[in-house]
């Protein structure tokens, strides 16, 4: 792999599908792909490094006899700002139902109410009570763990655990497979497509609930290959991680305001007074409430005392087990909270079948612009949205034509970058409120790692750099110079662009830490 020029072959099992990532999105987009030999490629063994297992809310389906896909649709409307799309909307909450009836038959352990029925529960900004929930707040780990079993025993998938380094081309640019390492070695996947469900871009902030390795790889990889991204300055901060000092931070859900929690000061004050939807308003204005009470020099809680907190360790023994662990005790105690990046609306952008800018290259999760969230993603559409998608992305990648000789290019060298430094950077400048200085700022001290290619600079330069560009606040994105809107429209980017603004502020430096 380090010939100065590309090096074309073809190897046995070009007319496999590789799917790069094992949440969710991967697990399921492997199983729609049955009976289709898939490699399943791996970071970490499967069920473990993935956020699904940390996701604690559930999946949103209108699955009550008050509820109907419609009202499902228009919330998510409601919480995307402008920019999601409609017809995207519609599709994603009309197949809510069928996916929870698909995960039944899978043997996922949903909770039941007295009666038999799924247990509905309810997250901000839900006009009904239609999040779909496993274990209280164990619903990622539960869904994790039913999908790992399921792939276990369907003979199609095989299971890599290495690397993905990057997207092999043919000669006509269309994607043809995989590069990946394991100790130390890499060798080529050809492919008839890919498939990225890689995650997000969380563990680029120093205050995330993300796993430590969520640092966009995907992104990386797909804008060197030539690859589109889309509307990357939108990332969604939850606004109750809890704030006793771990890295990644433990999360208290949201439902936890469904059932009754209230966000307070010090004093006992209500922080969200006065705001509309109160505590269950959306997450970016609740981010930002918490936010300014916090920059007021004010300490922020999310107050479950008294019968919630009494009932924590069986309706959320999550949450009771990370309080448990952090030395609070919630049922006596209000829980330190704080904003903290959760979730990576922007992404790779996809149609409707999540098919990439570049031919066969492929995404699925929070790694995809699919136009469902838009500028803030409605609370519990994450699971949804990948599992939507799954047989979506499968039926389109099986039709592909079988692909041409892979091209393997040169071997790049890498800039290096502290991470711990770019994630300061991001969590002061490109964080919950944004101005042009300090967007400016990260974009000179990002750029140098950015232009010699680093991955987790090039994506968190790629995320300040459509901040920057977007003078208006909307959803998500909150610019304290620029607090109107402007008429709503996605932001664009290729590497191209991003090499070209990265070499404009910092023409001649050298690649330094952050």
């Amino acid at each position: 792999m380090n010939a100065h020029a590309p090096l074309a072959f073809a190897l046995p099992g070009a007319d496999r599908i590789v799917v790069v990532g094992a949440g969710i999105a991967g697990l399921a987009t492997a199983l729609r792909l049955a009976p289709r030999p898939v490699t399943l490629v791996t970071a970490a063994p499967l069920g473990t490094g993935t956020a699904t297992g940390w996701a604690q809310g559930g999946i949103a389906a209108s699955m009550g006899a008050d509820d109907a896909a419609a009202l499902h649709a228009a919330d998510t409307l409601a919480a995307g700002a402008g920019l999601t799309e409609p017809d995207v909307a519609t599709r994603v909450a009309a197949a809510g139902p069928a996916l929870i009836d698909w995960l039944v038959g899978l043997a996922a352990p949903f909770d039941r109410d007295a009666a038999g029925a799924l247990a509905l529960g309810l997250e901000a900004a839900h006009s009904r009570r239609r999040i779909v929930r496993a274990g209280g707040d164990s619903t990622g780990r539960l869904v994790l763990e039913t999908l790992v079993r399921v792939v276990g025993r369907t003979p199609s998938i095989t299971v890599l655990v290495a690397s993905a380094r990057e997207l092999l081309r043919d000669a006509g640019g269309a994607v043809a497979g995989l590069v990946c390492e394991r100790e130390g070695a890499r060798f080529p996947l050809p492919a008839r497509a890919v498939v990225l469900a890689t995650g997000g871009t969380g563990a680029l902030y120093a205050a995330t609930t993300n796993p430590r390795g969520a640092t966009g790889r995907g992104l990386a990889l797909a804008l060197r290959a030539g690859a589109t991204v889309r509307d990357m300055e939108f990332v969604q901060f939850h606004p109750t991680a809890i704030a006793t000092g771990a890295d990644p931070m433990p999360l208290a859900t949201e439902a936890l305001r469904g059932e009754g929690a209230r966000l307070i000061d010090e004093t006992g004050a209500p922080v969200m007074a006065g705001i509309a939807g109160g505590d269950l308003a959306p997450r970016d204005v609740v981010a930002r409430g918490i936010f300014q009470a916090l920059s007021r020099g004010a300490g922020v809680f999310l107050d479950c005392r008294g019968e919630l907190g009494a009932r924590m360790a069986t309706r959320f023994p999550t949450v009771a087990g990370l309080c448990a662990q952090a030395g609070i005790d919630p049922h006596r105690q209000a829980i330190p909270v704080r904003p903290a990046a959760h979730y990576h609306m922007g992404g790779i952008k996809v149609d409707a079948c999540g098919a990439s800018t570049v031919p066969g290259l492929f995404a699925c999760g929070e790694v995809a612009s699919t136009g469902l969230h838009g500028a803030n993603r409605l609370a519990s559409n994450s699971l949804l949205e990948a599992m939507a998608f799954a047989p979506w992305i499968a039926e389109a990648a099986s039709a592909l034509p079988a692909p041409g000789h892979a091209l393997a290019q040169p071997e790049r060298a890498r800039g290096a970058i502290d991470l711990d430094a770019l994630r300061g950077v991001m969590d002061r400048q490109v964080g919950v409120v944004r101005a042009a200085e300090g967007l400016a700022d990260a974009l000179r001290q990002l750029a140098p790692a950015a232009r010699a290619g680093g991955d987790a600079a090039l994506t968190a330069f790629a995320i300040a750099a459509s901040a920057a560009s977007r003078r208006e606040s909307r959803g998500a994105h909150w610019r304290s110079d620029h607090p109107a809107q402007e008429p709503a429209r996605h932001t664009e980017v290729t590497l191209a662009e991003l090499q070209a603004l990265a070499e404009a502020y910092a023409p001649d430096r050298d690649v330094v830490a952050a």
